[in-house]
């Protein structure tokens, strides 16, 4: 009966496409390896692993391999917030600086929990706080960030991605509310992880995950970056680190682990009996927040690939859909209340309300954004086409 279900769900031949698209993308040396995971009504269509987890050593992908997210670690972050709201810790109209008060000073003093979330903050989209510095503590970014980082916007303004600071900062706020002062590390674990059963996820690469850990890779036509670590581990070593605390990119996790997390955000918020949000913050979350406001970030990556600005599309945390027929990495065929994250240059995952249908993949070889973009757009649509 579930074989039937899923076979009328989804056009088998289509997904079959899915994965042959993959498999010769790979052979162009486009990026690495794969592992992809379609589902509808939280019936799998789709979920294998396909190309190398390290290309030098032609090492074949696994689906239990374990995968930097880079952004997608936004959305625990989100959650944390969520639960947080619910449980009345704070507001999305809280000011951060009555919840971080060496956060003051100018109109940082002005910037609320929703501003963080919707990406309006008014703060500068930076990768540190201060170029050159150790990313891998959370107590030193945060510090960094009170010393060093003003706004250069108005906070409620306009939208611009941030990679780090939004984020940076919302987890502090989650961990100084915490009655019990734990680690963000460890909130993450006991209220997402734990209860969720996504025993191949931790915040920084815990032990016995390392050697299934793939060390992110970027391909030749990505820009320099550093993100560096106390182990000194090289430029991007702040992903190696078991012990680092980034809660907006320092989260480790299996496709199938994700498939989990995207499925109780699905399901409004529940997963196998386990309720971790109420659905009431899961809609508002999931509705658009900035209006026809383009994203400052995105536009300058399609600028210099000659596309016409578009519509942030952000919700409380999460990219949305929209309406505009775009370049969007959930498709053009998909729903507008469609909503997930994504992670520079490699890993995404969303869900379709309208379609019950989730995505997730996370791959190997880190590629320049606006041809991830383009990549994830193509993958997509065709998932989207299988159905049925």
């Amino acid at each position: 009966m579930q074989e039937a279900m899923v076979r009328s769900a989804f056009s088998t031949s289509r997904l079959e496409r899915l994965k042959s698209t993959i498999e010769r993308d790979i052979e162009q040396g486009t990026y690495h390896g794969a592992v992809i995971l379609v589902a509808r009504h939280g019936e799998v269509g789709l979920h294998e692993a396909i190309g190398y987890a390290r290309e030098a050593t032609k090492e074949p992908m696994r689906k239990d391999h374990v995968f930097s997210l880079f952004s997608v670690t936004k959305a625990f972050t989100n959650v944390l917030v969520f639960r947080s709201i619910e449980r009345g810790d704070f507001a999305l109209t809280t000011r951060i600086s009555e919840l971080i008060p060496e956060f003051s000073g100018g109109s940082r003093e002005r910037i609320t929990v929703e501003h963080l979330l919707t990406h309006r903050s008014g703060l500068p989209p930076l990768f540190a706080p201060v170029a050159g510095m150790y990313i891998d503590h959370l107590d030193e970014v945060i510090a960094a960030i009170c010393a060093h980082v003003h706004c250069t916007g108005t906070p409620g303004g306009t939208v611009s991605y941030s990679p780090m600071c939004a984020h940076a900062l919302l987890g502090e706020v989650v961990r100084r509310v915490d009655d019990r002062k734990r680690h963000y590390r460890d909130i993450v674990a006991d209220e997402i992880f734990t209860p969720l059963r996504m025993k191949d996820s931790a915040i920084g690469v815990r032990s016995d995950l390392k050697a299934r850990h793939i060390v992110p890779f970027f391909m030749p036509t990505v820009p320099p970056l550093q993100h560096l670590g106390h182990s000194h581990l090289g430029e991007n070593g702040a992903f190696e680190e078991p012990e680092s605390e980034m809660p907006w990119v320092g989260g480790v996790s299996t496709v199938s682990d994700m498939f989990r997390f995207a499925e109780m955000l699905r399901r409004g918020g529940e997963l196998d009996g386990v309720r971790i949000l109420g659905p009431a913050i899961v809609d508002q979350a999931t509705r658009n927040r900035t209006g026809n406001s383009p994203n400052d970030l995105y536009t300058a990556i399609g600028h210099a690939r000659g596309w016409e600005p578009y519509p942030a599309y952000i919700g409380l945390g999460f990219f949305l859909r929209g309406e505009v027929i775009c370049h969007h990495q959930f498709g053009t065929l998909s729903s507008p209340r469609t909503f997930g994250n994504t992670g520079f240059g490699s890993t995404l995952f969303w869900v379709d309300p309208e379609r019950d249908m989730t995505f997730v993949c996370l791959t190997s070889g880190v590629m320049d954004e606006g041809e991830n973009i383009e990549r994830f757009q193509r993958l997509s649509d065709i998932a989207l086409s299988a159905t049925l």
